[in-house]
């Protein structure tokens, strides 16, 4: 009778254990400046008409989302509010200074500045991840460096630095996951969409040189979605992937993105910014320090 409950417990812990296997705490510290400065960037680069529809709140309808909580109509001084909040709240958080509180003011604010910003019916899902990202950082508390004092440095691992990194790393893949599954159902649930004409008709839609050179090769057109959608299908066994087969994966999606920017001039670097979440970040401090220490001992001449 032990043993047999001792077998599910045993498995409860182990799928317990990859939900929240240790991970440093630098790495944390790295992905809030990193995302951080990078929402910044997004709301004026990517979603950046959020204050302009302040200006028009009758043509505002509201996303799923902003329905259920029924949030109020954009106008001049919400999205301005919002924008100075988000403004002020990221640099801080970047900084790695009180990161809860920063945190915490980021990630609703954000989520309502991107309702606003994509509540024209176009919902870009590059943003799953990123989005998902700013909910689960607050999770974690003050970072500090153990030997620099710099939070980048701090090498200490945690569960709950853990638990962060996968959940942002499975919000990343699902991006994929889920768009292929996107795709099946467009298809009646069948796996007719790689043999479509749907590349065929984006470039003909944005029409770019790389991509109208490609309309005269209609088989690689063909090749690529078949390429494309068993790559999505297939994407969860990268979160089960280790070292270099992990790097590999992750390579050939920012290469997929690289080859949709060539022919599309379509980016996701909302996702492909949160696949740091699987790059060991903790590391660049020690490399750095280590390598200065190799250089100076190599410019300090040999004593007799």
């Amino acid at each position: 009778m032990s043993d047999l409950t001792a077998a599910p417990t045993k498995l409860t812990g182990r799928i317990a254990g990859w939900f929240t296997a240790p991970i440093a705490l630098a790495r944390i510290a790295w992905l809030r400046t990193i995302l951080y400065l990078f929402v910044i960037l997004d709301m004026h680069a990517f979603v950046r008409d959020t204050r302009l529809k302040g200006e028009s709140p009758g043509l505002y309808q509201p996303l799923w989302l902003a329905r259920v909580f029924e949030l109020p109509k954009p106008s001049v001084p919400i999205t301005t509010t919002l924008y100075v909040v988000l403004i002020v709240a990221c640099l801080i958080g970047a900084a790695n200074v009180l990161p809860r509180i920063a945190g915490w003011i980021i990630a609703p604010a954000f989520t309502w500045w991107v309702l606003i910003g994509m509540s024209d019916g176009k919902v870009d899902h590059d943003h799953l991840a990123l989005v998902m990202a700013l909910w689960l950082l607050p999770t974690v508390g003050a970072v500090r460096g153990w030997r620099s004092g710099s939070p980048y440095d701090d090498q200490r691992r945690s569960e709950s630095a853990g638990w962060v990194i996968r959940f942002v790393q499975i919000s990343v893949i699902a991006t994929y996951f889920l768009s292929a599954v996107a795709k099946m159902r467009s298809a009646h649930w069948t796996f007719a969409w790689p043999g479509s004409a749907t590349l065929t008709w984006a470039i003909v839609r944005r029409p770019h040189p790389v991509g109208e050179w490609l309309l005269n090769y209609p088989w690689m057109l063909t090749v690529m979605q078949h390429i494309g959608f068993i790559a999505e299908l297939l994407s969860p066994v990268i979160l089960w992937l280790k070292g270099r087969w992990q790097l590999i994966g992750a390579l050939f999606f920012i290469g997929f993105h690289l080859a949709n920017t060539a022919i599309l001039l379509i980016h996701f670097l909302p996702t492909v910014v949160c696949w740091l979440a699987f790059a060991p970040l903790e590391r660049i401090v020690p490399n750095c320090r280590r390598l200065a220490a190799r250089r100076r001992s190599t410019k300090t001449p040999a004593t007799a």
